[in-house]
């Protein structure tokens, strides 16, 4: 017996979700790197949706591959590592920005054993910083990061220093689709 997979949404869907979050702002905005921009993206604005999370998390489902395990910085990917856990009965682990400064000092919830095969996930990458401390923290860990996966790539360098450390950055959205639907 066979079982077709879930299709994924194509680019288009996931760009109309996104604008009719308003995660997605034309106008003039200041990024947190001091950078200027015509383009302002904050996916967390598409997260309160349940449909709207459910059909992110069905796109990085279907792009998820042979891993063991998911994981994702906070704030950014939390949801969106727990919706697509749910989706693919994956584990997960959330990665935190700065470890506890009490307990045991984790930079990390959940487990990272030694060798697993590690997808990252976040919402947006510009110039790839934030990706390259998940992919220390996973590594520190014992874990294999070879990917990660995200919902919008600015196409502002993070691909190629996601490179530089041997991971393969995927996008589901570009911006220059993005910048393309606005037309």
């Amino acid at each position: 017996m066979t079982t077709d997979a879930p299709s994924s949404p194509a680019p288009p869907e996931l760009i109309r979700a996104l604008l009719d979050a308003e995660a997605v702002r034309f106008g003039e905005f200041t990024l947190a790197s001091g950078e200027r921009s015509d383009v302002y993206i904050d996916v967390k604005r598409a997260w309160p949706d349940p449909a709207r999370l459910d059909l992110l998390a069905q796109a990085l489902a279907a792009r998820v591959g042979p891993v063991d395990r998911l994981a994702g910085m906070e704030l950014g990917a939390v949801p969106l590592v727990v919706a697509t856990a749910l989706r693919t009965r994956l584990p997960y682990a959330i990665l935190r920005k700065t470890a506890k400064e009490h307990g045991t000092r984790q930079p990390f919830e959940g487990a990272i054993p030694p060798e697993s095969r590690v997808l990252l996930i976040e919402d947006v990458s510009t110039t790839g910083g934030s990706m390259v401390r998940s992919v220390e923290i996973v590594r520190a860990a014992g874990g294999r990061v070879e990917r990660a996966l995200v919902i919008v790539d600015r196409e502002s360098g993070a691909t190629e220093r996601l490179g530089a450390v041997g991971v393969r950055l995927e996008a589901l959205v570009t911006m220059a689709q993005l910048r393309g639907a606005r037309a």
